[in-house]
């Protein structure tokens, strides 16, 4: 099974060419419109105040939720302190990366860590994996959005958890491409949208508001395929609203495209 000729619409930003290729293999007709740059928060006195007292000893663990966070975290530090005291404070800690993006991270720095966090590698199974350990004071390096719930169960537990957010999301440099998305999704003129991160959905609609279709971007999304590569992103899309057709068996992208073009064609036929 294939997309059969489907235009398939996806968002991806650093992978967009990778994405696009992967469409085309699966004979689909690509039309990808990055949709977000991370972006160093430029005064990050969050995160060296978080530095003064990591140094200072006053953590258990630390929770690594994306590769990308991990090595701003450490180019930041670098900038004030000496370029190793970062790693060498995390060998002090129970170190717990979220999936393979942070320990490959962890890697470069020679951390080891002491806790695996399974697929789909969400909030849930950060929760379920360090249940019944003994740390309480613990760090969490958060990404584009706050860890809510993440944060909400730590303290539940009765731990002392302090986020830790060093960079966030933007719109990117060159917005084009993610209107013209928006413009062809609204005219419906698209068959599938492929969402591979929570914060694609949050700039198609805020690019879609801007021009004044946002309510037709929503019609026509309920006419198309809509895919999430896992249950984060699909989370994001339900509390916008968004109900999800197809999840693929592992949250990986190639897992996303490949599965959703076997499913897509006769999806779209249930829809229309």
């Amino acid at each position: 099974m294939s997309f059969a000729g489907l235009k398939v619409v996806a968002f991806e930003s650093r992978r967009a060419a990778e994405i696009a290729e992967l469409i085309r293999r699966q004979q689909g007709d690509p039309f990808v419109a990055p949709s977000m740059r991370e972006a160093p928060i430029e005064r990050n006195d969050e995160a060296f105040r978080f530095a003064q007292r990591l140094f200072a000893g006053e953590f258990d663990m630390m929770i690594l939720l994306t590769g990308v966070g991990t090595r701003i975290l450490n180019q930041t530090l670098a900038t004030r302190y000496p370029p190793e005291k970062f790693a060498e404070a995390l060998r002090n800690l129970t170190v717990v990366p979220r999936g393979p993006k942070p320990i490959a991270v962890l890697r470069e720095l020679n951390v080891s860590f002491a806790v695996t966090v399974p697929e789909p590698n969400t909030w849930r199974e950060i929760l379920a994996a360090t249940e019944g350990r003994p740390e309480r004071r613990i760090a969490v390096q958060e990404y584009g959005r706050p860890s809510t719930e993440l944060i909400d169960g730590l303290r539940a537990r009765g731990a002392d958890v302090t986020p830790v957010r060093v960079y966030q999301w933007e719109l990117p440099e060159d917005t084009g491409p993610l209107r013209e998305a928006a413009e062809r999704i609204a005219a419906q003129e698209l068959d599938v949208a492929l969402f591979t991160t929570s914060v694609q959905i949050d700039h198609l609609l805020r690019v879609a508001a801007e021009k004044g279709i946002e309510d037709y971007v929503r019609t026509a999304l309920t006419k198309m395929v809509v895919a999430s590569v896992g249950p984060a992103t699909t989370e994001a899309l339900e509390d916008n609203g968004i109900h999800p057709d197809f999840e693929p068996s592992h949250p990986k992208m190639g897992y996303l495209v490949q599965e959703t073009a076997g499913r897509a064609p006769a999806l779209l036929q249930a829809k229309r």
